[in-house]
This record gives C-alpha cells, structure tokens and sequence, in this order.
C-alpha cells in the first residue's frame, strides 16, 4: 500500500474514532482495524499515538478553516460575513456526527499531559482568532471586537456539544449582531 493512501487511511480512521469515541479510548489497534493499514505500517508512518494524534488535528484544522472560509466568502458585506461565521457554526453543530469542538474536546482529554495536543489546539485557536481578526478588520470594526466575537463562538461550541443543539450558535449571532449595532 502506497505510504499517502496508508497515511490518510489512518488519518481518516483517526479521526472517526478520536473525534466519535474521545483520544484516550481508543489505542493503536483500533486505528488499524478500522483503517486496514497493518500495526507495523502504522507505527512507520506514526512512530507513537501522540504524533497521530497531531496529524489528526492538523489536518482536521486545515479542514475546518477551510469550509468556513468557503461559506463567509459567499458573502459580499463585511458585516454579513462576520455574522455568516455563526451560520456556518449553526450548519456544522447540527452535523449528525458533532461531538463539539474537536481542539476542546481534545485540549480535555490531553492538554495538561501533551505538549503535542496543547500546542495544536492553541495553534488552531489563535487561526480563527486571527480569521475573526481580519474578518473586524475588513468591516471597519474595532480591534476588540474579535476578542469578543470569538468568546460568543467558542461558547457556542461548547454548549452547543454539551447539550447537543445548535441552538447555541444562533443565540451566538444574535448576540453577535447586538455588538455590530452598537456604537463606535
């Protein structure tokens, strides 16, 4: 088997188990049986469970970003966009398969005794401040409204994994809109 196919085999394997089940739950040989690639291979591409564990976060960040980038820019007005953020988050919290955060759930798990897992979730954190960041920064907004911004998100996505709703995130927008309609 071709070392990308095994790689993203894993990977995919990885994710459905970490994300579906928690990291710590599930060892080594799960990941191989449920993604075919033999212990051996698995261990050659991920000499140990942390290091899939951060392959895992990195490409799921890359992922995530990425489609919600992809629904803001389908947004002409600065003020729309920033708001779409909270859309998206709404469409992604009502997926079947969300479990909440994935960088909070694994921060959770692993973020006091992982260096590995602390510094992927802080890295995606600081990502989508800085979307958020930009995204103020393009609607004429002060700066400090992305720290807000992304209180109300990352709120939202805790509640919304804890309690299963997607609710979270339009109370989320609406609280949003509220800081866009205030004054200047």
């Amino acid at each position: 088997m071709d070392s990308t196919v095994a790689r993203e085999q894993a990977l995919d394997a990885a994710e459905e188990l970490f994300y579906g089940r928690g990291i710590q739950a599930v060892g080594m040989d799960a990941i191989r049986g449920a993604s075919g690639v033999s212990l051996k291979r698995l261990y050659q591409l991920f000499p140990t469970k942390d290091q899939l564990i951060e392959a895992y976060l990195e490409r799921r960040d890359l992922r995530w970003r990425k489609r919600l980038a992809a629904h803001v820019e389908g947004h002409e007005d600065p003020e729309e966009r920033i708001l779409a953020v909270f859309d998206w988050l709404r469409q992604w919290f009502g997926e079947p398969d969300f479990r909440g955060c994935a960088w909070v759930n694994a921060y959770g798990e692993l973020g006091a005794t992982s260096p590995r897992v602390a510094a992927q979730v802080r890295a995606h954190k600081q990502a989508f401040h800085g979307y958020l960041a930009r995204l103020v920064t393009d609607a004429g907004r002060p700066d400090a409204l992305a720290d807000q911004l992304f209180l109300l998100a990352e709120g939202a996505m805790v509640t919304a994994g804890i309690n299963e709703s997607a609710e979270p995130a339009g109370q989320a927008r609406q609280a949003a809109r509220l800081l866009l309609r205030a004054p200047r």
